[in-house]
Formats: C-alpha cells, structure tokens, sequence
C-alpha cells in the first residue's frame, strides 16, 4: 500500500490508526515512569518493598477499570474512553512533578492510581477498535492482530524504559514529568480534534448492572491477571532494577537500558507467537498451547 492510498482508507480505519498512535503515545510514558519512579524512589532511600507498594494502587485500579471499561467504552465510545485515558495520565504526571518533599508515599500512589486507570482505558479502547475492523467470523485474524498490538505495546514499554533512565539521567525527575507531560498534551489536543467519530458507541445503551454482572462472573480471568501483575510487581521488576543499581552500581541510564533490552524482546516474542501457535493451519491456539505457555 503507497502512501498516497492512506487517504482512500475507510473513516474507521483511519480512527483506529490514530487510537493506536495514541495507545504507543501513552505506553513509552508509561513506561518511562516506571521507570523514573523505581530509580528516583531509590535514590531517596525507599527500601524495594516500599518502591513495590508505590505501585501497588495502578495495579488495584487497573483491575478495576478492567470490569467497567467495557460499559465506558460502548457507552460513551471508544475515542473519548481514549481521551480520558490520555487526559488522566496527563494529570498524573503533573501530580509528580512537584519538590521532592512533597512527594509522600500516598501522595504518590494516588498519583500512580490514576495513571493505572488510564492505562487501562488506553488498552481497552485500542483492543476494542480492532474488534470493529475484523470479520467476525475471523477469530484467526483478530488474534493476529492482538497479538501484534500487545506485543508492540511491550516493546514500546521497554523503549519507555530506555527513555525513563535516560530522562532521570539528563533532566531529573521533575523535568522528565514536565516534558512528558506537555508531550502527552500535544497527543491529546491532536486527538481531541481528530478523533469525531464515536467509534464502538452501542445504539442501544447497555445497563451498568448488565456489563458489570457480566464481567464478576468472568472474574476467573481479571483474578489470575491480578496475582500475576502482584507477582510481577513484587517479585520480579522492582526488586531487580533496585537489585542491578545496588550490587553493581550501575547508573540509571544502565539499568533503564538492561531492563528496556529485555522487555522489548519479551514484545518481539508476544508479536510472532501467532506463527507458532497455530497461524501456519489457519486455527485458533488451543487449551494445550496454553498450557504449555504457562508452563514455560
């Protein structure tokens, strides 16, 4: 496809490419606060278990967000879910670029609450819009074509990682919220006027009660993501990148770049996963690739 035949693509077509541009928009800054906030946390002396619960509320109310964001999204449309999600993270970052002495540990995990509920409006309204361009009788494709978007959004995050050190290195943590922020602004202005249509709006406006009674009896999938993003909270981010500071003394630019080198990779490995999973028979994974995923 030339350049030139991006104008004959479909209206809904053009409104997803700007909600993923979006999307990519607000992972490298999610991304980048991570990381900002783990090293910047450590080098006032927090303790990693005191850094982990600093996150402990974006992963609380990202779960939250999950079980309503379905009836957010068909009720007000995807692209304004999409610019709350970006103006929400926008206040976020302005929340932290304040004297350090205000920076108090709720204080901060209030800060990062919201920037979990903007994360996950981000996520919701880009997975959605795909929904909308997919056959649906092409199950095969669609999960192609998520596979990619989390994938890119991992990589995009490990790149976030990259610039969170070296921000902190060369402008300090207020400074690196500053300019986040006003970048992240320009994206949501420009999205403000570019995003008109009400892209996955429902006709007919479903009960709270429904969606929500829906979403507590699938609870069996938001339950497992949770332990596994306490686990990963706990268990394994924090601690290594407070680990790999502590016992080799590396600088933040250092360990922003080992931890980005890694999780663009894990990206990489999300995005290809259909070709191994069952892309090349035209089927849909099965129960036992997902088994053996979890196992490895």
């Amino acid at each position: 496809m030339g350049l030139l035949s991006v104008t004959d693509l479909s209206s809904q077509v053009k409104q997803y490419l700007v909600i993923t541009g979006n999307y990519w928009a607000f992972t490298l800054t999610d991304g980048a606060l991570r990381m900002l906030v783990v090293l910047h946390f450590y080098q006032l002396g927090y303790s990693p278990l005191s850094i982990a619960m600093l996150f402990l509320f974006y992963e609380i109310f990202g779960v939250i967000t999950n079980l309503v964001g379905g009836w957010l999204g068909t009720s007000l449309g995807l692209n304004k879910t999409m610019n709350i999600g970006l103006a929400i993270q926008i206040v976020a970052l302005a929340m932290l670029a304040v004297p350090a002495d205000m920076l108090t540990v709720v204080y901060v995990m209030i800060a990062q609450a919201l920037s979990g509920i903007a994360k996950d409006l981000n996520k919701m309204s880009a997975k959605s819009a795909i929904k909308l361009l997919v056959p649906k009788d092409a199950e095969s494709k669609l999960y192609q074509w998520v596979a990619l978007l989390t994938g890119s959004k991992n990589a995009l995050k490990g790149v976030g990682f990259f610039i969170g050190g070296l921000l902190l290195t060369l402008i300090g943590f207020k400074g690196a919220m500053i300019l986040m922020a006003s970048l992240l602004a320009i994206v949501w202005v420009f999205s403000l006027i570019v995003l008109k249509e009400d892209i996955g709006k429902a006709t007919n406006k479903p009960k709270f009660k429904d969606i929500f009674l829906k979403a507590l009896l699938s609870i069996s999938s938001p339950l497992p993501a949770c332990f596994c993003l306490g686990q990963e909270t706990f268990g394994l981010w924090w601690p290594s990148l407070c680990f790999l500071a502590a016992t080799f003394d590396w600088s933040h630019w250092w360990v922003g770049s080992f931890m980005a080198s890694w999780v663009i990779g894990y990206g990489i490995v999300q995005s290809v996963a259909p070709y191994f999973t069952g892309k090349k028979k035209g089927v849909l994974p099965t129960g036992r690739a997902a088994f053996c995923g979890q196992a490895i």
